[in-house]
């Protein structure tokens, strides 16, 4: 059965990139929302029951329009943490990357989205099949950039991940949550490419495991692109409408 909602789920990701308008009514997606400024990623230690629930909780500054994330790192209790049915290794995976250790408490990272191309990114996902959902991402630099440099932008690393919004007031928390549920992050290169005659356009489409505990009705995606040098270029989170 796991087999089939893998196969059933990856078909969906690939529909959702490709007819995004067919399928309307049975998925969710970033068109028409407006692209994140930044990312604020919050990382929280599975030990910290009381980072969770603290209403000074860091947020971002009055800038609106960034996408807010929440990570809880596996914490020195194991399952023992307060936190543990929430960690992830991903968020071990995540700090690594950053070059960052895994925090006592709270710990905080922001990027600005610095345009140095112009570029489209979408992100959708599909409705839930058993324990798995149907996911996707494209980024495409838009046209006359391409025609001005002749060549395709180099290999640049792509993050999607799938977050759970937990309103203020429940699980605990007095703040509102994006709580990162599970993690996609590669390299976007020619492998990628869709078609010769799409050779600007790149896509991802996976289907990604719904964790234990998570619930289905409050998933959505939120994805970035990023050059060699860690810039953030483009980003998007989806909306069900």
């Amino acid at each position: 059965m796991k087999n089939i909602a893998r196969t059933l789920a990856s078909l969906l990701a690939l529909a959702l990139t490709h007819a995004p308008s067919a399928l309307a009514q049975a998925s969710c997606s970033s068109d028409g929302t407006p692209q994140p400024v930044a990312i604020f990623e919050r990382f929280i230690s599975a030990d910290c029951e009381a980072c969770w629930s603290d209403a000074a909780t860091p947020a971002p500054s009055a800038t609106a329009g960034a996408a807010v994330l929440d990570w809880i790192v596996p914490g020195k209790a194991g399952d023992d943490a307060p936190l543990s049915a929430a960690a992830t290794s991903d968020a071990l995976a995540r700090l690594q990357t950053l070059g960052r250790k895994p925090p006592v408490a709270t710990d905080v990272h922001t990027a600005a989205i610095e345009a140095t191309m112009p570029a489209r990114l979408r992100v959708a996902h599909g409705m839930p099949f058993n324990d798995y959902l149907g996911t996707a991402i494209a980024f495409t630099p838009v046209q006359r950039a391409a025609q001005r440099t002749g060549a395709a932008p180099a290999a640049m690393d792509f993050y999607l991940l799938l977050v759970e919004s937990v309103p203020a007031g429940t699980e605990g928390t007095k703040v509102a949550r994006n709580m990162v549920r599970n993690m996609l992050h590669g390299t976007l290169d020619k492998r990628n490419k869709l078609s010769k005659s799409e050779q600007m356009k790149w896509m991802e489409t996976r289907s990604m495991r719904i964790p234990e505990g998570a619930q289905a009705e409050r998933l959505r995606m939120v994805g970035w692109v990023q050059d060699a040098q860690g810039r953030v270029i483009a980003a998007a989170q989806s909306t069900c409408r």
